[in-house]
């Protein structure tokens, strides 16, 4: 911008220059704050995703998750034996090494069955992996021998019919004898514990061939769902119960000791043969198990 020159001068004009400083405004609309407001959002949905983990899991669910983030495990060996408070942890001549008081954590619950017990024994009780094996392949020479013995005796007689209704099973806890009713016929006499002849010779065969084993035995009686008019006179878990305790008074009277019976029990209806059909005169049968023999351990 030119000032106009004084009159009467020969001077140029004088040029002032006017700086205008343009301020900023709207500076407030930047993303700084954005990103610190998106970091509290962030902390929020994580802090409400841990209440949500706390109020939704169980307490051995919650110690699982903590061990996985702060394991335990590698620190258990060292902190065990009392190591952990004078007479605080486990003692040096405990089976396993484990803290064993309440108040003490571990992974206990994580790596040992529940019901374990542990021990110098461990695996030679009744279904254990260290059973006597001698035994196990002479009870399973005996169980064959007594069944080709039973199937002969049966077809070299009139029991013939009845080989449809006997069935040899060799399950986990033995050989398991089923003598199996049927629509055309019944080992017992309808809604009774009396066993009908044929059953009698039956069972009375049964008993001739397993005399001279040593096994334990258990008997199960087994019913349809057929119920009764008046369950309080009679009724399916009555009636099981009865036919188990007829058969093993049968075997009794055939010359098998009282020492060898292990549990006679009745079952009702609960364990139907023909699931899809409870009621299927087949669900009536009558169990008998030669128990494998257990020993002792550190038998030969």
């Amino acid at each position: 911008m030119a000032a106009r020159a004084p009159h009467g001068t020969n001077q140029p004009p004088r040029i002032i220059y006017k700086k205008v400083y343009v301020k900023g405004h709207g500076g407030h609309h930047g993303g700084a704050w954005k990103v610190a407001y998106a970091d509290f959002v962030t902390a929020m949905m994580a802090f409400f995703l841990l209440l949500w983990i706390l109020g939704a899991t169980t307490e051995k669910q919650r110690k699982a998750l903590a061990d996985y983030f702060a394991p335990t495990l590698v620190e258990l060996k060292q902190n065990s034996a009392g190591s952990n408070g004078i007479f605080g942890g486990s003692s040096i001549t405990d089976k396993d090494n484990y803290p064993n008081r309440a108040a003490q954590t571990g992974t206990r619950s994580m790596t040992v069955p529940i019901g374990a017990t542990g021990g110098t024994q461990v695996g030679s009780g009744q279904k254990g992996s260290l059973k006597n094996q001698s035994l196990i392949e002479e009870d399973r020479k005996n169980f064959d021998a007594m069944k080709r013995q039973v199937e002969a005796a049966m077809a070299s007689s009139k029991m013939a019919k009845l080989a449809n209704h006997v069935r040899f099973i060799q399950t986990r806890d033995g050989m398991r004898i089923d003598l199996v009713d049927d629509a055309d016929y019944s080992m017992f006499a309808l809604g009774t514990t009396q066993l009908v002849v044929e059953a009698d010779t039956l069972i009375g065969m049964i008993a001739t061939s397993i005399a001279g084993m040593q096994n334990p035995i258990m008997i199960r009686g087994h019913t349809d769902s057929l119920g009764y008019g008046n369950p309080l006179d009679m009724n399916n878990w009555m009636l099981s119960s009865g036919r188990a305790e007829a058969t093993r008074r049968r075997l009794a009277t055939g010359g098998i000791p009282e020492a060898r019976f292990y549990r006679i029990e009745g079952v009702a209806d609960r364990e139907p043969m023909i699931e899809a059909n409870p009621a299927d005169p087949r669900n009536r049968r009558v169990s008998i198990t030669l128990l494998w023999r257990t020993g002792s351990f550190g038998e030969k």
